[in-house]
């Protein structure tokens, strides 16, 4: 049942009692969205219940419904029809690894995948809606969707342990209709946020400040053999080459670990350097392994251990004001050692994949769990795991971790109530603690892509990473892996974002900026919203990328909001159809942000259950883009354009200024992963002269308009105002030549050329200062 929530929390978050019909509604054998079909012959044992709230604003076509159903044995899995889909084209989020989602679209409902968590029909023309199908939970049962026979889509409900059953649902599947997509799943978060009681949206949380500074992980420069010299070493080197981290993530290879059949020593884990090997192991000791426990600081000789080194680290490099680390959700991938003074009691569990879950990809994690077994803490005293590494992590000085292999509880819950009960436990222990030791958002959520993470363990984190890993080589050895597997990882992010975002910024992942896609990754990330963090090996950097994208002082030109899809996107396929660019967008503070990447040539493939290349595809595309591209009226701060005639675009790679107006179209030829970014800025008319004007930014930098913080017109002295965060070459729209610039009062050089206005703007001398640049005009 819904909990009983104050007026006041349902105004806060955009909800309100309503007593509108649903415009989605289950009438004979049909669902039914604003009187179209859309789900036909649906079973008599399906039951539709008109949800309790509607939008506040009480906009047209936002109502919704529960849905769920009466089976005729009790049983702790279900698979249900709910209906015919035939010749609707819809997109969806599926899980292709146990970990990790992807975007899919089709026709039908046999083009479905198994655990889809999130399904969005397409709208017609003659007046049907988009219908967005959310399944969720329901007591101890969590819902999927997936293909059934003869074009039906089938509810799956299971409890993930035989000894928890059920035969009768109301509300394991939401569905809401809408005219905005993006409104619409943010709607429906909304409902299903109140409805559940047991995670917040990401507008009620605070994200941590990792997100504005540039990071450098020490994964795919060390792997397992991470070690204090050679994170000092890295640190040292980017400070050097003028790109300064605030974070530093030391990932997996700092904790104590071994096999069940290895003897404890104080060579803890020593023989596990590739990657794969430590996956069996167990954690035997909360406290950091032999590496940086015999750390000795050459600053205060008597200090040692992980403690001396963080406190050596941000001593010596004062833009680190963040050192996280990494550690499995269960304290390591294979659990706990059991028997070993200080560490908390464990069981041995056999894990067990669902039949939802063997449908995905094969996964070296997945094999590696799955032979040895997990040694769990039982959910009553996993606070006690929590506690013990958490309290030392802190005492040690570090800011945060990264919790990592987190859907790893649905195959080990059979004798503890079930996947949704065991999840509880685990989420609520480790809420408490990151809430009593890192301030409660200081963790980066991975291997998290799945419905009982999202409306279980979010009520404080609100950091996760919306992608499966970057590859930085096909682990197969497959040469056209290094490229098509990035196209994979741009696409795996931006759609994911369009259901995760609600409830957790999207972080999409490292990169390493001497990979052969490494502008392609770097565009990516400039315009996601999320933290920019490179995994780069110690001495191996592109200082010449990386500075457009890092400030000196070790900040981002961050966007104000998270990169998604742009809807003619929304419903196509961006990996091998050989013919649709991924468009993503986002806002900064002045300006919008128009994203293209060509990312065709490999994917999923549906007959071998597996991401496979298709280099037939991958081809040079044209396409066209627009300001209308941009969802100017959504985001966490929308821009207004009311009244806007004219957009000046300026396009990074080729260094060029286009004006459109709002429905005009650019047409764009983009390279086999390869990009362009737009920057699309208003355009404003000076009340004097009639002259035209609209900030560009610095061109430097790859998020060009980012660097806009303020905009300010003077009408008395026909004279604009902007402020600017970063140094550089800044570019300005004018239809006039400007009579003068000042740079921070001073009067400065400028040339105009092409309708721009460019000016050379100086690193202020203190960091936190933005810069003043004015243009007088006659």
């Amino acid at each position: 049942m819904a909990p009983s929530l104050s007026k006041n929390v349902l105004d806060a978050i955009g909800l309100l009692d309503s007593q509108i019909p649903p415009s989605i509604s289950l009438e004979g054998s049909n669902f039914l969205a604003n009187g179209h079909p859309t789900f036909t012959q649906v079973p008599i044992n399906i039951i539709a219940t008109p949800s309790l709230f509607t939008s506040a604003n009480k906009t047209k076509h936002t109502a919704g419904c529960f849905v769920g159903f009466d089976a005729d044995e009790s049983s702790d899995r279900h698979a249900v029809p709910i209906g015919k889909l035939n010749g609707i084209r819809f997109m969806s989020i599926f899980r292709f690894k146990v970990w990790w989602t992807t975007h899919w679209v089709g026709n039908s409902g046999k083009d479905m995948e198994h655990e889809t968590q999130l399904m969005i029909l397409d709208k017609n023309d003659l007046g049907r809606p988009y219908v967005l199908l959310l399944p969720i939970l329901e007591g101890p049962f969590r819902a999927s969707l997936q293909p059934g026979t003869d074009n039906y889509v089938d509810m799956c409900v299971e409890s993930g342990s035989s000894q928890i059953r059920g035969s009768s649902f109301r509300s394991c599947l939401y569905m809401r209709v809408g005219d905005d997509p993006y409104s619409l799943v943010k709607e429906a978060m909304k409902v299903v946020r109140v409805h559940l009681g047991t995670f917040k949206l990401l507008e009620e949380k605070t994200v941590p400040g990792i997100v504005d500074k540039f990071g450098w992980c020490t994964w795919d420069a060390f792997y397992l053999q991470v070690h204090p010299k050679g994170v000092y070493e890295g640190v040292k080197g980017l400070v050097e080459g003028g790109c300064p981290p605030g974070l530093v993530l030391i990932d997996d290879g700092w904790q104590s670990i071994c096999h069940d059949d290895e003897s404890i020593t104080d060579q803890e884990g020593m023989n596990r350097t590739s990657a794969g090997e430590q996956m069996p192991c167990r954690l035997i000791d909360f406290e950091e392994n032999y590496k940086f426990r015999d750390y000795k600081s050459p600053r205060v000789p008597s200090k040692k251990g992980m403690g001396a080194f963080v406190r050596d680290l941000k001593d010596e490099f004062k833009s680190v004001e963040h050192v996280y680390v990494w550690h499995a959700l269960c304290g390591y991938w294979g659990g706990i050692r059991p028997n070993v003074a200080g560490m908390p009691e464990s069981r041995l569990i056999a894990p067990k994949l669902s039949q939802g879950l063997q449908t995905t990809m094969e996964d070296l994690a997945v094999e590696k769990i799955v032979d040895n077994g997990v040694r769990l803490v039982p959910p009553e005293l996993v606070q006690n795991l929590y506690e013990g590494l958490h309290s030392h992590l802190e005492s040690v000085g570090t800011d945060g971790v990264k919790v990592d292999v987190i859907h790893l509880l649905e195959m080990v819950a059979e004798d503890f109530g079930g996947r949704v009960e065991l999840a509880k436990a685990y989420y609520k222990a480790l809420t408490a603690s990151v809430r009593k030791h890192f301030k409660g958002n200081g963790v980066i959520a991975s291997m998290e892509h799945c419905n009982d993470f999202m409306y279980l363990g979010t009520e404080t984190i609100s950091l996760g990473r919306v992608g499966d890993d970057f590859w930085c080589s096909d682990p197969k050895g497959v040469t056209n892996g290094t490229f098509w597997l990035q196209g994979c990882h741009m696409v795996h992010c931006a759609y994911n974002s369009l259901w995760m975002g609600n409830v957790i910024q999207p972080d999409w992942d490292m990169f390493q900026s001497i990979h052969p896609c490494a502008e392609f990754h770097a565009a990516s990330r400039a315009i996601s919203g999320g933290p920019i963090y490179i995994s780069d090996s110690v001495g191996n950097h592109n200082f010449d990328l990386l500075k457009a994208l890092v400030l000196p002082d070790g900040s981002i030109l961050r966007c104000q909001f998270y990169a998604l899809p742009t809807r003619d996107c929304l419903f196509e396929d961006p990996l091998h159809d050989g013919k649709t660019v991924l468009k993503i967008w986002n806002l900064n503070k002045h300006t919008g942000v128009l994203g293209l990447f060509n990312c065709q040539g490999g994917g999923w493939c549906s007959v071998t259950r597996k991401n496979v290349g298709f280099s037939m595809f991958s081809n040079t595309l044209t396409c066209l883009a627009s300001p209308n591209d941009i969802e100017w009226n959504n985001g966490k701060d929308p821009i207004s354009v009311k009244g806007v005639d004219v957009f000046a675009v300026y396009k990074f790679q080729e260094n060029k200024l286009k004006l459109l107006k709002f429905s005009d179209d650019l047409e764009v030829t983009v390279e086999p992963f390869n990009f362009e970014l737009l920057t699309v800025s208003p355009v404003t008319v000076l009340p004097k002269g009639s002259i035209q004007f609209a900030p560009i930014g610095m061109v430097n930098m790859i998020n060009t308009g980012g660097a806009v913080q303020s905009l300010a017109f003077d009408d008395d002295e026909n004279l604009v105002r902007i402020e600017v965060k970063g140094c550089g070459e800044m570019k300005v729209f004018a239809s006039e030549k400007p009579l003068m610039c000042k740079v921070d009062g001073a009067s400065a050089e400028f040339s105009y050329e092409d309708q721009m206005a460019t000016v050379q703007v100086p690193w202020p001398n203190n960091s936190s200062k933005l810069t003043v640049v004015e243009f007088l005009f006659e």
